[in-house]
């Protein structure tokens, strides 16, 4: 069978899984802009000329997810399946023309038809593009557990589940806090989504390491993704489903990740 193209648009922070190991679950648009769910995938084990970034276009041997009934999940034919890397599509000077013809084909006006239809068992709907309303707060919240639980950590080195630095081991960091965004839907309701982007961890350790304080990095997190994002940019959300939640919870969304171009101008239509 031919491989599938990808365009990736997400990488969600990775987790934990006592049957995959550390994993990263992935989710992009197919030529035709319809989704996909590509899971799992152990992307930090893989070679660096495997390892993709966001707006990559890859190939890859994928069949459907037996284990899931969301229709937009598929997996590797196995973890050891080849990951072509065919491009990347850039922001052509923060216009993101190219990138906005795919993403923004098929935006979902409506967040309440959206859950409507993921807990439709015949659509199952799992993944979207959404535009909010207004967007009114984004925060951090502390986790309880901010460190992996002994037999967690006894499960992940029985499984060398690490990544190397130099002569240094390091297990993979559990974030702690969690992120979220406080919007108002079509409707005017007032909704809380927590958001699972690896690139808002990233972000965290990243302002963690440079200023040593907790507070102001999660403050530097927040001067992103609210005063840049959501004041500045043309801010839609990547909505994501969970398996275990699909049809059980009152929203089974989370953001998984986001999509930000400048606003469109007169000026920048002839850019």
């Amino acid at each position: 069978m031919p491989k599938t193209k990808v365009l990736i648009t997400v990488k969600t922070y990775p987790a934990i899984s006592q049957k995959y190991e550390e994993l990263v679950c992935t989710a992009g648009l197919l030529e035709d802009g319809s989704w996909i769910r590509i899971y799992p995938v152990q992307f930090r084990k893989r070679g660096y000329a495997e390892q993709y970034s966001k707006y990559d276009w890859i190939e890859i041997d994928l069949v459907k997810n037996t284990s899931d009934a969301r229709p937009e999940s598929f997996r590797p034919v196995s973890h050891d399946s080849e990951i072509i890397k065919l491009g990347h599509l850039d922001t052509e000077k923060g216009t993101w023309r190219e990138r906005r013809k795919l993403v923004l084909s098929n935006v979902r006006p409506s967040l309440v038809e959206l859950i409507k239809e993921a807990k439709d068992t015949k659509k199952a709907t799992s993944l979207a593009v959404y535009k909010p309303a207004k967007i009114l707060d984004f925060t951090a919240i502390r986790e309880k557990e901010r460190e992996w639980t002994k037999e967690k950590l006894a499960f992940l080195q029985q499984e060398n589940m690490f990544e190397q630095r130099g002569d240094r081991i390091q297990v993979v960091r559990k974030l702690p806090y969690k992120f979220k965004y406080k919007f108002l839907d079509e409707t005017g309701q007032e909704r809380n989504l927590m958001i699972e982007d690896w690139e808002t961890g990233q972000l965290f350790w990243k302002m963690l390491e440079k200023y040593g304080d907790e507070k102001i990095a999660c403050n530097k997190v927040r001067e992103k993704y609210f005063d840049d994002f959501a004041l500045t940019k043309d801010l839609h959300f990547f909505l994501g489903t969970t398996k275990l939640n699909q049809f059980r919870a009152p929203n089974p969304f989370v953001i998984i990740g986001t999509f930000h171009p400048k606003p469109i101008t007169q000026t920048s239509l002839f850019e």
